[in-house]
């Protein structure tokens, strides 16, 4: 009799509150049971809150575990006992099939090292503010152009892949599932449950709020992966993540435009202005090639 591969599900988080509590609430509520639930105390204030929370998910032996020293990056191989591994955000929330659905993938697909899944956006009130747009990719070209949305909140790792891949890298505290995702793809294929499984919360305090590091920390992440691609003349995968690279420049100018906007009505126009001039800056060209984009989808539209 073959053995259902186990889950372990990883929570770091430096804050209590009903964000939190609902996405813990939504893994108790899984049609599949996880092994366990990690909570990572990433320097909470109150983190005897935390420990509350975590406490509530019945079940499945939740635990609370770290300090700062002992945040995400490292929990996975201290703590995680699992075949898979997912993480999930502090402020999101997941449909009861999530696990189910995409360990049912990974165990139809045993050259896969991950799963990925359908992910919506939703705004502080839980109201779908955009639709998931998750497909299959065809290959790792694909993942390093981030033709789709494949992050760590709607990922599914086999445990093996992880240690295989290294890990997270204990250098960077943005964008670092872009890295792991990039080596990750380096391994084995990426399957698809395209379902929307995972809701993602946008809202005013969280990463994606924080545009100009992330433009910066994206373009580290992938800066690096360049140089080790012409390193080793892999000369197709260079040019994909040229491309991604050039993504991320497009970015920057909506991030400081849609921040501009927000300037704009809260402190003025010298406010806003600042926030374009950090964007001229740090992304010249994305301005002009995020313009053009636009033109030509409305000429097709048109023809």
């Amino acid at each position: 009799m073959s053995v259902e591969p186990s889950v372990s599900v990883v929570v770091a988080t430096n804050r209590s509150g009903p964000f939190f509590d609902e996405a813990l609430g939504s893994v108790a509520l899984q049609t599949r049971q996880p092994l366990e639930v990690i909570v990572v105390d990433d320097g909470a204030e109150d983190p005897a809150a935390i420990d509350r929370a975590a406490a509530a998910v019945p079940g499945h032996g939740s635990s609370t575990v770290g300090r700062r020293e002992s945040a995400l990056r490292a929990t996975w191989r201290a703590a995680a006992h699992g075949d898979l591994l997912v993480f999930l955000d502090d402020d999101d929330r997941w449909a009861p099939e999530r696990l189910e659905r995409q360990a049912e993938v990974l165990a139809s697909h045993p050259e896969a090292a991950a799963s990925y899944c359908g992910m919506r956006s939703i705004d502080e009130h839980g109201q779908v503010v955009a639709d998931a747009d998750q497909r299959q990719v065809p290959d790792a070209l694909s993942i390093a152009r981030r033709s789709v949305g494949i992050i760590l909140p709607n990922l599914m790792v086999r445990r093996s892949a992880l240690i295989a891949a290294g890990g997270f890298h204990a250098g960077m505290r943005m964008a670092e599932d872009l890295d792991l995702i990039l080596r990750l793809a380096q391994l084995g294929r990426f399957v698809c449950v395209p379902e929307a499984l995972v809701d993602y919360r946008a809202h005013a305090s969280n990463t994606t709020g924080r545009h100009r590091e992330l433009v910066v920390s994206i373009d580290r992440v992938l800066q690096l992966h360049l140089g080790l691609a012409e390193d080793a003349g892999r000369d197709e995968l260079a040019a994909a993540l040229r491309e991604s690279l050039q993504k991320n420049r497009r970015f920057a100018w909506w991030g400081a435009a849609r921040a501009a906007r927000r300037r704009w009505s809260q402190e003025g126009p010298v406010s806003a202005a600042g926030e374009l001039g950090w964007a001229a800056r740090t992304a010249p060209s994305g301005l002009v090639d995020g313009a053009a984009r636009q033109l030509i989808r409305r000429l097709r539209r048109r023809g």
